[in-house]
């Protein structure tokens, strides 16, 4: 029986690196996909990428394939995420990490990249209680339509996580190399700066599952 393909938006953050370990672990055939924008965390997210990849691989993962979408000229040179200035911190609230159209551009190029190879199925990490416009069933199932339509391949748009927590998301893949994940809105190089928004979810969600314990 031929293996069911799917691609895999990766981000090398902990939700990303959940759904690649279980849909490995469920016998898919991943393609793990990351879309470079030119943001200030890239560099460090794709190392640790790199790495979390190399100690999960199987046969039936995938090397990892990148598109380059810089949206610099969108966002403006001063946004926070390419200045650095304003950062969102760990006691701010969720929405303050909102990237518009995030989900418009990743999707797309994940739709053009899935027609060309005639990967039926693109799965996103979004978690419950995602606050963003572009995260809403609504929303994903207008994308699928629209990416059906215009692509002319039918492709179908996944969120296996979209009822489960980070906590959840973490017990259900035991056995990941979690310590490799990374998520940083401001890294030391490729070092976590421990104060960001991300860092404050990541290292919350770590400890609340004991791989982190101090």
């Amino acid at each position: 029986m031929r293996k069911k393909s799917v691609c895999v938006l990766a981000s090398g953050g902990l939700d990303s690196s959940a759904l690649i370990f279980s849909l490995l672990r469920r016998g898919f055939k991943v393609y793990p996909l990351y879309i470079r924008c030119g943001f200030r965390w890239e560099k460090a997210e794709q190392y640790w990428l790199k790495r979390f990849l190399s100690k999960i691989k199987t046969p039936d993962l995938q090397k990892l394939s990148m598109i380059e979408y810089p949206v610099k000229n969108l966002l403006g040179q001063g946004h926070w995420s390419f200045s650095g200035s304003s950062i969102p911190q760990s006691s701010d609230p969720d929405f303050s990490v909102y990237l518009p159209g995030r989900n418009i551009i990743l999707l797309g190029q994940a739709g053009l990249f899935c027609a060309i190879r005639q990967i039926p199925q693109i799965a996103l990490a979004i978690l419950r209680g995602n606050p963003f416009p572009d995260a809403t069933p609504q929303f994903l199932k207008a994308m699928e339509k629209a990416l059906n339509s215009g692509l002319d391949f039918k492709i179908k748009i996944t969120v296996p996580y979209a009822k489960f927590s980070k906590k959840e998301v973490l017990s259900l893949s035991e056995g990941a190399p979690f310590h490799l994940a990374f998520s940083c809105l401001n890294p030391r190089g490729i070092r976590p700066c421990q104060r960001c928004n991300k860092c404050g979810e990541r290292i919350k969600a770590l400890r609340l599952t004991k791989i982190l314990r101090n």
